[in-house]
C-alpha cells in the first residue's frame, strides 16, 4: 500500500512529505494507522546528524498511538480495530539484558534500532522506485501508517484519547522512569529538573507523585516554567544569559543542594550543573541525549562526598510492562500529559516543530495524522 510520511532523505536536510510504499506486516508484526505522534528531541538529534549518518533515508517518529489495521502470523495480543500506543524498544525477553531486568537495553532491539531495520534485518518502507527507507526506532510513526514489531504495540483501554496516549511511550515512560527507577525519589526529598520540555515536564510530574517536598524547575523559557508549576513544580529558576542556576538551587534546597537533579537537555554545561547542584550523597541523573563525541568534565574530588551521576535510557526499566500502569495513571487523573503539550500540527509542520526545539521554545508538539481517531480537545 501507499502511505504519506515525513521522510528524512539526508541528515541536516529538511523533511519532505512523500508517498512511500509500505509492505504488509510479516510474522510477528502489526500494521497500525497512526492517529497522533509526539515530536521528540531524539527525532531532532538524528535529523541534525548528531547520532551518526548511517540511518538514511529514514522515516522519523517513535512516540505515537493509533489503531491496528492488520497483524502478521503469530500475533495474538492485538487484532484489527484495537487501539495501541508504541514502545520503541520491542524487547525480546531472552537476551542477557532482558533476563537481568534491563528490557530497555534489549540487545537485539538495540541492534535493529541502531540500523533502522525491523527484527528480520529489513524494512517495510521503500520509495516508489524500490529503494529501501529505514524505520526510526522500530516505529517510524511520522506517517499515516506504520508496520511495527508486535512487542512495540501496547494495547490501550477505551476512553483515553489517542493524542494523549501517543505521549506515553516516550516522554512519560522516560520522565517518570528517571524519577522512579534511577533517582528513586522518596517522600520529602528535593528534586531539581533541568530542561522543561516534554520529558522534563513528566519528570516534574513524577517527582510530585513520588512525594518530593521541593521540585525545582529550571529552564531558559519562562513559558515552560509556567507549565512546570502547573504540573507540580514548587519553585522555578530561569537560566541562560549568563545565569548560573546552581547557587539558586542550593539556596532553595539547603543542606548543600538538592537530593536529586535530573538533566533533560543533553549539554555538557547542564550535565555539570546537575552534578554541582546536588548535595553530598545526592544523585544526578542524565536523561538528555548529547551529540556523539561530546564529553563532560566533572570534579573528581566531589566523588569523595558520595555524589552519584547516573545515565538513564528510556526510563531504565521495562517500558512495555510499565506502560499499562502509566496509562492507568492518565485515566484516573494522576498524570496530566495534556499540560505538557504546547502545539498541534500535521506532517507538514514537523520542521517548524524541530525549529522550536532548536530554539528551546515550547513543550511537546503533537502531530495529528488522523483527526477523527485522535480525539482532539474541542478548542483545537
Amino acid at each position: 500500500m501507499r502511505t504519506r510520511a515525513a521522510v528524512l532523505r539526508q541528515m541536516g536536510s529538511p523533511l519532505t512529505v512523500e508517498e512511500l510504499e509500505l509492505a504488509p506486516p510479516g510474522p510477528g508484526e502489526v500494521l497500525v494507522r497512526v492517529a497522533a505522534a509526539g515530536v521528540c528531541h531524539s527525532d531532532l538529534h538524528l535529523a541534525d546528524g548528531h547520532l551518526g549518518s548511517e540511518r538514511q533515508p529514514i522515516v522519523l517518529g517513535h512516540e505515537g498511538a493509533g489503531t491496528v489495521e492488520a497483524v502478521g502470523a503469530g500475533v495474538a495480543h492485538v487484532s484489527g480495530g484495537d487501539r495501541v500506543a508504541f514502545c520503541f524498544v520491542p524487547s525480546c525477553g531472552a537476551c542477557t539484558q532482558c533476563r537481568a531486568g534491563h528490557a530497555n537495553l534489549c540487545v537485539p532491539a538495540g541492534e535493529h534500532n541502531s540500523r533502522g531495520v525491523l527484527g528480520d534485518g529489513t524494512t517495510r518502507l521503500s520509495f516508489p522506485g524500490g529503494e529501501p527507507v529505514k524505520h526510526f526506532l522500530s516505529v517510524a510513526c511520522f506517517a499515516e501508517r506504520c508496520v511495527i514489531p508486535a512487542a512495540a504495540a501496547v494495547p490501550l483501554p477505551a476512553g483515553l484519547p489517542l493524542w494523549q496516549a501517543a505521549l506515553v511511550g516516550c516522554s512519560v515512560v522516560t520522565g517518570l522512569g528517571a524519577v522512579r527507577n534511577v533517582a528513586r525519589v522518596r517522600p520529602g526529598q528535593s528534586v531539581a529538573v533541568i530542561g522543561c520540555g516534554g520529558v522534563g515536564l513528566q519528570a516534574i510530574a513524577g517527582a510530585r507523585l513520588a512525594g518530593a517536598a521541593r521540585v525545582v524547575a529550571i529552564d531558559r523559557d519562562p513559558g515552560k516554567l509556567e507549565r512546570a508549576m502547573r504540573l507540580g513544580a514548587t519553585d522555578t529558576v530561569l537560566s541562560g544569559d549568563g545565569r548560573d542556576p546552581v547557587a539558586r538551587v542550593r539556596e532553595l534546597c539547603g543542606d548543600g543542594g538538592a537530593d536529586h537533579a535530573i538533566e533533560v537537555v543533553g549539554r555538557p554545561d547542564t550535565i555539570r550543573q546537575a552534578f554541582d547542584m546536588i548535595r553530598p550523597g545526592g544523585t544526578a541523573v542524565v536523561v538528555g541525549i548529547a551529540p556523539s563525541g561530546v564529553e563532560v568534565a566533572l570534579p573528581a574530588l566531589d566523588f569523595v562526598s558520595d555524589k552519584t551521576i547516573a545515565g538513564c535510557f528510556y526510563g531504565s526499566g521495562n517500558p512495555a510492562a510499565e506502560m499499562p500502569e502509566l496509562i492507568g495513571m492518565l485515566m484516573d487523573g494522576r498524570l496530566d500529559v495534556a499540560g505538557a503539550v504546547s502545539d498541534f500540527t500535521d506532517l507538514d509542520g514537523i520542521e517548524a516543530a524541530f525549529e522550536r526545539l532548536r530554539r528551546g521554545q515550547g513543550a511537546r508538539t503533537v502531530v495529528v495524522l488522523d483527526e477523527g481517531a485522535a480525539g482532539l480537545p474541542e478548542m483545537i
